[in-house]
């Protein structure tokens, strides 16, 4: 049957919906041979800031029931490395290159925003939701008003996709979207990981130097799941889902809860091609439902 995999995020198209999440698929280039490139429509960078960071000194990633804590603290090459080390290698590729953003002020966004504007890159995430690091991006992610300031600003310098990545530490994610929405988002993508602690019990010290860090993996997938099912019934603009998709059918139920797209962090850790099984699994699920597009899977959901 006739399939349409693609999915239109402001004036362009990912050729598909599968994406990879920030920070789990460094550049892209340390997965090479390890997935298909026809079968990933994205590929969300590693953050990319303004100057380089060191990240959060060590310990910062340690394993949880069902998931992992991480406070890398957004580790990066910076702006200028990026475009002359990392870019070519990715544009080299048959997916959209979409550039996680971070900064610790309107003005740092703002200038890797510009600077990248100028490259061939198909769009922008705007990481407003790091809950390990020590300023910006959670920060701004959490008020409203903050992110709407912020998602207007960077609208005024680009026309290219601009997706805004949101936290699920907030009492309602519901009206941050909103205010993304509001101040000219193509979309937003959602979970970013929920802050968490661990402390080792026979030491009686954190685990991490940074104390907390954020949770992912299986664990934090309803959480994930039942954010994007509330958010996509708030904004009219595409939601990319994310959090704890391990398998296919992971990624299947964040598209009936009303995802656009999906992105697998954590699962490529584990399974290095999940990628690859869960593009495989989608096309086989809407085959057996005799769905032609991804917007069809809205149809699907009942009540129980």
């Amino acid at each position: 049957m006739d399939i349409d995999l693609k999915v239109k995020i402001g004036n362009r198209y990912l050729p598909n919906p599968v994406g990879t999440a920030s920070g789990t698929f460094g550049y892209g280039d340390e997965y090479e041979g390890l997935y298909t490139p026809g079968k990933l429509g994205a590929v969300y960078t590693k953050a990319v800031s303004l100057l380089p960071r060191d990240g959060n000194p060590p310990p910062r990633l340690v394993e949880t029931a069902s998931g992992i804590l991480n406070a890398i603290g957004l580790a990066n090459v910076g702006v200028e490395a990026f475009i002359e080390k990392k870019l070519d290698y990715l544009l080299s590729q048959p997916v959209a290159t979409v550039v996680n953003v971070a900064g610790s002020s309107p003005e740092e966004y703002l200038r890797v925003v510009r600077r990248l504007n100028e490259t061939a890159v198909w769009g922008f995430e705007i990481n407003l939701s790091c809950p390990n690091v020590k300023q910006g991006c959670l920060a701004f992610g959490t008020d409203p008003r903050n992110v709407k300031e912020l998602t207007a600003l960077l609208r005024n310098e680009t026309d290219k996709p601009l997706i805004i990545k949101l936290t699920p530490n907030v009492t309602d994610i519901g009206a941050i979207a909103e205010a993304a929405e509001e101040g000219g988002a193509d979309a937003v993508s959602l979970i970013n990981t929920l802050l968490g602690m661990a402390i080792d019990v026979k030491t009686a010290r954190f685990k991490l130097t940074n104390r907390t860090g954020g949770l992912s993996g299986p664990a934090v997938k309803p959480v994930g799941v039942a954010a994007v099912y509330n958010v996509s019934r708030r904004v009219r603009i595409p939601v990319i889902g994310m959090g704890g998709i391990s398998n296919a059918d992971d990624a299947v139920e964040y598209l009936l809860a009303g995802a656009k797209a999906i992105q697998i962090g954590t699962g490529n850790f584990v399974t290095p091609g999940l990628c690859d099984i869960v593009y495989d699994g989608i096309v086989a699920y809407m085959e057996e439902k005799q769905l032609h597009s991804i917007d069809d899977f809205a149809s699907l959901l009942r009540d129980a």
